[in-house]
C-alpha cells in the first residue's frame, strides 16, 4: 500500500510542471491587458470618483446636523433666544400642541420610558427628544420655566407635557439644582402660628412633674385615671393573646 502511494506521488510531481505552466502564462497575459478591455463590464462597475462624492456628501450632511449641537452644547440657553427657535415655536413652550401617537381615543396613563434606545428613535418622540437643540440644563432657566406652573410653582405632570420618563427625571433634577443655586424661585407656604395651639400647659406635653408619693392603685398623671377602656375590646385582646398570657392572668380573665 505504501509503495502504491509513493508511485502516485511521483506521477503527480512529474505532471505538475506541465499543468502549472499554462496557468502562469494566462496570468501574465491578464496583467498585460489594458484596464478596460471590455466596455460592457464598465457599465456595471461604478467609477471611483462617484463613490468619493457620495461619501463626501454624507460627511457634509453629518457635519451640518452636528453643527447646531456643537454650537448650543456649551450654552444651551442661547437656543431659546435664536431666530431658529422663534420660527419653530414662537412664544409657545416646546410642548405646546404635542400629541403622542397611541391607539384609540383615550391616551395612556403614563408616558413612554424613553424615546431613543441606542440608534433607534420612536415614531413620534417627546418634545425634548425630537429637537436635539433643546438641552436640559440647570442654567437653562427659560426652558425649565416652561415646565413649572406659574400659579402653584409645581412641575407639570408628564402626561400633560408629553415628555418621556427619562427626560422628566432630568427635568426634575435640573429644577431642584436650579432652585438650590437660586436660579429659580420656590414657594414656601405661610403658616400662622397660634400661641394657644402650641402651648405647653397640658400635662402630656409639659414638663414632667416631680414624682408624688404614690399609693397602690394611683396613676402618675391625674388625667390617666379618667380614661376607662372598653370592656369588649379588652375581652377581644385577652382572647386573642390567651395562649401567651400567664396562668394567673388567665384565671383572672376566666
Amino acid at each position: 500500500m505504501a509503495a502504491s502511494l509513493q508511485g502516485i506521488m511521483r506521477v503527480l510531481c512529474r505532471l505538475s510542471p506541465s499543468i502549472l505552466h499554462p496557468i502562469r502564462q494566462y496570468q501574465s497575459c491578464l496583467h498585460r491587458l489594458p484596464a478596460r478591455t471590455c466596455p460592457d463590464l464598465s457599465a456595471f462597475a461604478p467609477p471611483r470618483h462617484s463613490l468619493c462624492q457620495a461619501v463626501s456628501l454624507q460627511d457634509e450632511d453629518a457635519a451640518r446636523a452636528a453643527e447646531p449641537l456643537i454650537r448650543y452644547k456649551d450654552r444651551p440657553w442661547d437656543y431659546l433666544e435664536s431666530e431658529e427657535y422663534i420660527e419653530r415655536y414662537g412664544t409657545n413652550p416646546v410642548w405646546a400642541g404635542y400629541r403622542r401617537n397611541h391607539k384609540g381615543g383615550i391616551p395612556p396613563q403614563k408616558t413612554r420610558k424613553t424615546c431613543i434606545r441606542g440608534d433607534k428613535i420612536c415614531g413620534n418622540p417627546c418634545p425634548i427628544c425630537r429637537d436635539p437643540n433643546v438641552i436640559v440644563h440647570h442654567q437653562n432657566v427659560k426652558l425649565l420655566q416652561q415646565f413649572i406652573s406659574p400659579h402653584t410653582g409645581m412641575v407639570y405632570d408628564p402626561t400633560r407635557t408629553g415628555v418621556c420618563m427619562k427626560q422628566q427625571k432630568k427635568l426634575n433634577e435640573a429644577i431642584d439644582t436650579a432652585r438650590d443655586h437660586g436660579l429659580l424661585p420656590f414657594q414656601i407656604p405661610y403658616v400662622e402660628f397660634s400661641v394657644e395651639d402650641y402651648s405647653n400647659s397640658h400635662d402630656a406635653v409639659g414638663s414632667t412633674p416631680p414624682p408624688p408619693s404614690l399609693t397602690s392603685g394611683d396613676t402618675w398623671y391625674k388625667w390617666y385615671s379618667e380614661i376607662s377602656p372598653d370592656q369588649n375590646e379588652v375581652a377581644k385582646v385577652k382572647k386573642m393573646y390567651k395562649a401567651y398570657l400567664k396562668k394567673g392572668l388567665q384565671t383572672q380573665s376566666c
